[in-house]
């Protein structure tokens, strides 16, 4: 076997990146981080929107140097955030840019759609919980204010990268899932939901797995990156949660904590979950690489981060070991409910956890140090309940919590939830979105497992 090298194009909802996997004759797996970037949305029309113009050309400024620095690229995969979709026009342009799950303008679709469908028939269904940032009610939402689909494709944010690479439409299943337009059990679209929801299925695309190669990237593509034509895009865990997990050795006590903007804990299962109690605990069945990822979305770092822009603007830059080391010397012993509706939107966080607390009679924190305490602290315990939910569901005892993703880095909320939990927790691979993205893209050219994983990021 010779040396081939698959690149991982990673999506993330603040920050993207083109890293290179290298798999030697002797079964060695190898990386290297080829291109970052910065990734925000931003107000255009009254709606936030992402600028894909400039994410496709930051794809591509990755993977012309990906081309010119690494030998036997053989391999390309993408993966973003879930939900967002754009539309792509006639002449194979895209229409508008795609809106931002954080926009809030479609929310009161969710009661509309309990008028059509009760929430106990849609979980049994589609086996997602009712949140805005689904797909489902964007589209009620879009096809309410009159967009016209009949002449156009709908594909979410990694089949549009996809299809700019190959010219090939169709919509990646762990993406897919993410919509609350697929039937759980069958894995395909649920046309009698989106005929009463009056979503336009007929701008669907055939649903295809993870794994399935796209073919070569265009000759046009080839040439103005200088990528070999042979270079195949394969359809991976498209879902950057779904990549992340493909990493995980699921031996049925071990659950997984996919730890970044969100936080994404759960199990992998053979079949989804649609029970009543499944529903009332929280937990939604998306795609894995494998089978069922059975999980609670919860509020992540998103908290952090946006507690560190609103520091940055008031002169205070931390970096993050300063923060973490201040939050562990501080001591208070306040915790919040990290998913109350208050967290959700960007802002002057540290007055709104200031605020909440205050307003639930619970210890105000005074410093920055306090405050970021408080929110690990408040993490810790939210990722406990999840956890008493999940064995309450399924009847099965965890005895390991596996913490993947960049918030794997952090040793203090590792250690505060190996406390909350009670359970041993084992940290890393950060980068195990590009570590899963890439081993998708191995599996699916045939290539042999890697005998050993080296991330020397």
């Amino acid at each position: 076997m010779k040396t081939a090298t698959f690149l991982a194009v990673d999506f993330g909802a603040g920050s993207g990146r083109v890293i290179a996997g290298t798999l030697s004759p002797e079964g060695q797996l190898t990386f290297k981080e080829i291109h970052r970037f910065s990734n925000s949305p931003e107000k255009r029309g009254g709606l936030m929107r992402w600028d894909f113009a400039r994410l496709h050309s930051e794809m591509r400024a990755g993977l012309k140097k990906a081309a010119r620095e690494c030998d036997g690229i053989v391999g390309i995969g993408v993966d973003t955030w879930g939900v967002d979709f754009g539309l792509i026009g006639p002449e194979g342009q895209l229409v508008e840019d795609p809106i931002c799950y954080r926009e809030t303008v479609w929310e009161p679709m969710i009661s509309k759609l309990e008028t059509l469908v009760s929430p106990e028939s849609l979980y049994a269904r589609c086996g997602l919980q009712p949140m805005a940032i689904n797909s489902i009610y964007r589209l009620m939402w879009m096809a309410g204010e009159g967009v016209d689909f009949s002449d156009k494709k709908i594909l979410f944010m990694p089949d549009l990268f996809n299809y700019f690479l190959t010219g090939v439409a169709v919509n990646e299943y762990t993406m897919a899932s993410t919509s609350g337009l697929l039937v759980a059990e069958e894995r395909n679209w649920n046309h009698p939901l989106m005929r009463k929801a009056g979503v336009p299925f007929a701008s669907l695309c055939p649903v295809v797995k993870p794994g399935h190669n796209l073919g070569p990237v265009t000759s046009e593509v080839a040439r103005d990156l200088g990528l070999p034509e042979t270079a195949s895009v394969i359809a991976v865990g498209a879902h950057d949660t779904a990549s992340a997990a493909a990493v995980v050795r699921f031996d049925g006590d071990t659950a997984f904590l996919s730890s970044g903007t969100w936080s994404l804990l759960g199990i992998s299962l053979d079949e989804p979950v649609t029970t009543e109690t499944a529903r009332l605990s929280g937990y939604a069945n998306e795609g894995g690489t494998e089978g069922i990822l059975f999980l609670q979305n919860i509020t992540g770092m998103w908290i952090l981060q946006q507690l560190m822009g609103r520091w940055k603007e008031q002169g205070k830059t931390y970096d993050f070991p300063t923060l973490i080391h201040m939050a562990e010397e501080a001591s208070i012993d306040t915790v919040f409910d990290v998913d109350c509706p208050e967290f959700a939107a960007a802002g002057d966080m540290d007055t709104v956890i200031r605020e909440h607390c205050r307003a639930r009679g619970l210890t105000v924190p005074q410093t920055d140090g306090e405050t970021v305490r408080v929110l690990l602290q408040s993490l810790a315990a939210r990722y406990a309940r999840a956890l008493r939910d999940l064995e309450s569901v399924t009847g099965k005892a965890m005895k390991k919590l596996q913490i993947i993703g960049g918030g794997s880095r952090n040793a203090l909320l590792n250690r505060l939830t190996e406390e909350a939990t009670g359970l041993e927790v084992v940290a890393g691979p950060a980068e195990a979105t590009a570590i899963g993205n890439i081993l998708t893209q191995i599996k699916a050219l045939g290539y042999p497992a890697p005998k050993e994983i080296i991330e020397n990021f």
